[in-house]
């Protein structure tokens, strides 16, 4: 054998052995590789545009502060007499069925003073006066107007609604009037 022979041999011999180691440490167990965390992709978040709300064709009424405001300012309206009567005819009860809703609504105190026009005497009239100012409370407190909202007074001739001496004052003057006490 010549010294070609033996390195041919040798030559062949370390290839294997390379080979070999190779594939030895190839099917070994592979060191770690530290790698930065991976993150999963968030999807993106979708914009969503706001849906438009249609607006109600009526109008919101804004709640109604009683308190402020007169009884007439809230629709509550004056009760007529006739002359030398208190007793309520068909229009004042129907005047008082509307009053009386809108005054269980607005759960509020109001005072029912009792009016006359100037014919009779002072003490007769501020009686008068009173019997109508009851007359209209009683009805109300039927229709369901809470007994402890609603006061009541007589002024009699005192305060007139309108001045004058005929047929037309006085019969604005004979009324039951609504007001805050």
């Amino acid at each position: 054998m010549n010294f070609s022979s033996l390195s041919r041999v040798t030559l062949v011999a370390l290839i294997l052995v390379l080979g070999l180691g190779l594939t030895l440490t190839g099917c070994g167990k592979k060191a770690p590789v530290e790698t930065e965390p991976q993150v999963e992709a968030e999807a993106p978040i979708e914009e969503v545009p706001e849906t438009p709300v249609a607006e109600d064709p009526t109008p919101v009424e804004k709640a109604i502060d009683y308190a402020a405001l007169e009884p007439a300012d809230f629709g509550v309206e004056d009760i007529f007499f006739a002359f030398d009567q208190y007793d309520l005819d068909a229009e004042a009860m129907g005047l008082l069925s509307r009053n009386a809703r809108i005054l269980r609504e607005a759960d509020v105190t109001i005072l029912v003073a009792g009016h006359c026009d100037e014919r009779g005497t002072i003490e007769y009239n501020l009686a008068l006066g009173e019997k109508r100012a009851n007359a209209v409370r009683d009805y109300l407190i039927s229709l369901g107007v809470p007994a402890g909202k609603l006061r009541v007074t007589s002024y009699g001739e005192n305060k007139p609604f309108v001045r004058g001496s005929d047929e037309n004052a006085w019969a604005l003057n004979r009324r039951a009037h609504f007001t805050r006490p």
